[in-house]
């Protein structure tokens, strides 16, 4: 048998479809991730007109009214959400932290997810409010 008789097969990649998939991937997370990040519904205290320019993309903790703790939409007891906040600054050193506290929230709730934070050694740690408008 010769070697010039044997056909190569033509193995064509048609990159058309893959570039649909993708685009369409694209555009479901675009609309998907805003929802994601909406969190509990929480009733946040006014303070001031203006706003400080910070991370939109720090993590997310809040406390409600109860005095319980959520990561995202997560409910978790206060030492699991600093766990989980250490190993996330594992990964991203400049970590950034807001606490959205309901309204109707107790100060010493706010105050002790701030210290348990602090005693793990964040320093980047804020408390997010809405605007008096």
């Amino acid at each position: 048998m010769s070697r010039r008789n044997t056909r190569k097969s033509d193995a064509l990649l048609s990159l058309t479809p893959m570039i649909d998939i993708m685009t369409v991937l694209l555009a479901v997370f675009m609309i998907a991730t805003p929802m994601l990040t909406s969190g509990i519904d929480l009733d946040l205290p006014k303070a001031g007109n203006s706003s400080l320019s910070g991370d939109d993309r720090a993590l997310q903790i809040s406390v409600d009214r109860a005095g319980r703790y959520f990561l995202g939409q997560n409910q978790l007891a206060r030492e699991d959400v600093v766990h989980r906040a250490s190993a996330m600054r594992l990964e991203n050193p400049k970590l950034t932290i807001m606490i959205n506290g309901d309204r109707g929230a107790s100060y010493g709730a706010v105050m002790a997810m701030m210290g348990a934070l602090k005693d793990a050694g964040f320093q980047k740690v804020g408390l997010r409010t809405k605007l008096d408008n």
